[in-house]
């Protein structure tokens, strides 16, 4: 149960290990009205409260972390949808921050080939604070083109192009202009990176892939990647003689539905395994395997740069929407890590795989407490890291480094999820009936 801190606990009656036992339902709350509320109020068992009631599961957003976590008391059971200060990695300023230092650190323990491993983001300066290192590196490369983004927002907001320095030197006197006036706002940071000016098209037209990962623990790691994901493309021919069309440079579903082009019910969007078997006919299923498991490198690592400044509460879980680009050369980059990607669906297939998606990530949260915590793989997710790799291999030992195994990561590949859970569950109460 949630409660104020300063609660009295005195009178409940119960142990926790016999309250959670004895509990007919679990509690949920959450704000969101989306694919997300459907799951909740599907799933047996599950009881919704409002307003003020105590509640064993909410699924809250940022801006209630921020104000509330602080003061509130949880139980062992409860469980909430963010980490403390998952801004570490899904703000924008942050998150390169953070690779950058992780890098070094590797540099000076690991050596530069052990380094080079988190070469998988695109040049990057945080603005203001290092313009003047930006403008730099842009006179080393000039008639290169660069793109701008707000740290902090999402959905395609406050973007855009440019190559010439007059367009940045604007948008700092309007920054500057609005510190003189000292207004109560503070100034907005924004991140200035080079764009992937190659990237990889597939009619023409630009995409990126939207991947899930699933974190229960920071320390020690514990993280499961989802099989199903899906590119989401421009509905404009790609060219880069025209850089202030935005539907043709931001794949975002948000920007993309509002082009007059935009069909409601094809959407711009293929799921990852049509992807996956689109690339192999293409080139090959090694070239495949090896951009996949370069993929993987970047889950990894990512989640390794802030593993050590994450506040690893045993009550948190978080569902990060990794965004990743590949280029001509099959080399895929990482964009941004978002720790609240969009739970509404823009299609029917759409709404199928985010319900899968949200089902299995609360089988895996587990307040019904039937998991042994030794699966390696529960209904879509697979879990790839358990205070090091998991092998895809049975019987091969976990490693603390990635060694010449297959991981256990089936990204695009064919998802049996509920022939899956059916062989799960019937061999957990084979299990629980055999100890009784």
């Amino acid at each position: 149960m949630s409660r104020p801190k300063n609660q009295n606990y005195k009178g409940y009656g119960l142990s926790k290990g016999k309250e959670r036992e004895q509990r007919a339902s679990v509690r949920f709350k959450t704000t969101l009205m989306n694919t997300l509320l459907d799951v909740l109020r599907h799933r047996p068992g599950w009881v919704e409260v409002k307003d003020e009631g105590e509640w064993d599961f909410y699924w809250c957003d940022v801006s209630w972390l921020r104000e509330n976590f602080d003061h509130t008391y949880m139980d062992e059971h409860v469980r909430i949808s963010h980490f403390r200060n998952h801004y570490e990695l899904t703000r924008k300023n942050y998150m390169v921050k953070n690779l950058k230092r992780f890098r070094k650190q590797l540099e000076r323990e690991a050596g530069k080939l052990e380094a080079a491993k988190c070469d998988f983001f695109p040049k990057t300066f945080e603005m203001p604070c290092e313009y003047h290192l930006f403008v730099e590196e842009f006179r080393k490369n000039p008639g290169i083109t660069w793109i701008m983004k707000p740290v902090a927002r999402s959905q395609g907001k406050g973007i855009f192009l440019f190559r010439r320095l007059k367009d940045i030197m604007d948008w700092r006197k309007d920054s500057k202009s609005s510190d003189d006036q000292k207004e109560e706002i503070p100034v907005e940071n924004y991140v200035a990176q080079r764009y992937i000016e190659n990237p990889y098209l597939i009619g023409g037209r630009k995409f990126d892939l939207r991947v899930y990962v699933l974190v229960m623990s920071y320390i020690p790691l514990r993280a499961w990647l989802y099989r199903d994901g899906f590119a989401r493309f421009s509905n404009t021919r790609f060219t880069l003689s025209s850089i202030d069309d935005q539907y043709v440079h931001l794949t975002n579903v948000a920007v993309q539905k509002t082009s007059p082009d935009y069909h409601p019910k094809k959407g711009c969007k293929w799921m990852l395994q049509r992807f996956r078997q689109y690339l192999a006919s293409k080139h090959g299923p090694e070239a495949v395997e090896s951009l996949f498991s370069d993929m993987d490198n970047i889950f990894i690592k990512s989640l390794q740069s802030v593993q050590k400044v994450i506040i690893s509460d045993k009550h948190c879980f978080e569902l990060y929407g990794y965004d990743i680009l590949i280029d001509q050369d099959l080399k895929p980059w990482l964009l941004e890590v978002n720790a609240s990607p969009s739970l509404t669906a823009s299609s029917q297939e759409d709404y199928e795989l985010k319900t899968c998606l949200l089902e299995d990530t609360l089988h895996i949260v587990d307040m019904e407490a039937r998991l042994t915590g030794r699966e390696k793989r529960v209904g879509g997710f697979d879990l790839m890291w358990n205070d090091g790799p998991v092998s895809r291999e049975e019987g091969v030992p976990d490693l603390s480094e990635m060694g010449n195994f297959v991981t256990n990561t089936h990204l695009g590949c064919i998802n049996d999820r509920k022939k899956q859970l059916r062989q799960l569950f019937r061999s957990l109460q084979g299990q629980k009936k055999a100890s009784g």
